[in-house]
């Protein structure tokens, strides 16, 4: 999970930079977490405390009002609907991650991904995107192989991984859709060598560099952990509350956090 928001951390100052290359400084000072991060912890609260994503969304964003909220997801806040509006935007995969860790089967991991969606990206690109980054997630935690989480995600959701990042680069631009953030997400963590090398492929497309970065992170993170200077650097950029659900989450579910000593 801190894999994710180490992700939207380091990306927050990439989105429309230039250069679509891995060389660059991971943290400075005005690096900060997104809206990617204030919603990942409150799936996270959701999946341990209950209650309903609706209420969990409208109170996180509430809270943290200025952190890069797509448009249609700020409206459904500040007008109090419940609700969902067929949304296809990667905020249903962004946030996704903690389902990946809250289930034993991945049966229970695609359905906890559609119910933590559908709450607003009922859309069935909203819904297939958050389960094939759910399911990515788990797989890593899990330890398969990177050949097996791409013909799980090839053969279950129907996504193009053959792509290297390479070959992605040079189009790619901006994108807010399920279907063109999260298979270039996936393919930057199939490609990586390490969770640093990950997250620079995945911010080296030069698109939307938070999003990307968080999900490519919230794989990575499972699969590889994450470097303790990482950790501690995204650590120290989170407030006393989103701290403490993370801490919680991780001793909930039985998942090493080191950077929480």
């Amino acid at each position: 999970m801190l894999g994710a928001i180490a992700g939207d951390i380091i990306g927050s100052l990439h989105e429309f930079q230039g250069g679509k290359t891995k060389e660059f400084p991971l943290f400075v000072a005005e690096s900060t977490f997104t809206d990617d991060s204030v919603l990942t912890v409150a799936v996270a609260d959701r999946l341990m405390n209950g209650f309903s994503y609706v209420d969990k969304f409208h109170e996180y964003t509430r809270a943290y009002p200025y952190r890069g909220y797509g448009a249609g997801f700020f409206h459904w806040v500040n007008a109090g609907n419940i609700e969902p509006y067929n949304s296809w935007g990667n905020g249903s995969a962004m946030r996704v991650s903690p389902v990946g860790y809250a289930f034993d089967t991945l049966e229970q991991v695609l359905q906890g991904a559609r119910a933590g969606a559908e709450v607003t990206h009922n859309h069935p690109e909203g819904i297939r995107g958050a389960q094939a980054a759910a399911a990515s997630t788990f797989l890593a935690r899990r330890e398969a192989s990177e050949q097996e989480i791409r013909r799980t995600v090839e053969s279950q959701f129907g996504n193009d991984l053959s792509r290297t990042t390479a070959s992605i680069r040079p189009t790619y631009k901006f994108n807010e859709s399920c279907q063109e953030t999260v298979p270039e997400a996936i393919t930057a963590f199939l490609e990586s060598e390490d969770y640093e090398d990950a997250l620079r492929l995945a911010i080296s497309l030069e698109g939307d560099a938070d999003t990307l970065a968080c999900i490519t992170g919230g794989i990575a993170g499972a699969f590889y952990g994450i470097p303790q200077d990482i950790a501690a650097s995204a650590w120290e950029r989170l407030d006393d509350r989103l701290q403490d659900v993370v801490t919680q989450f991780c001793r909930t579910f039985r998942i090493n956090a080191p950077w929480t000593n």
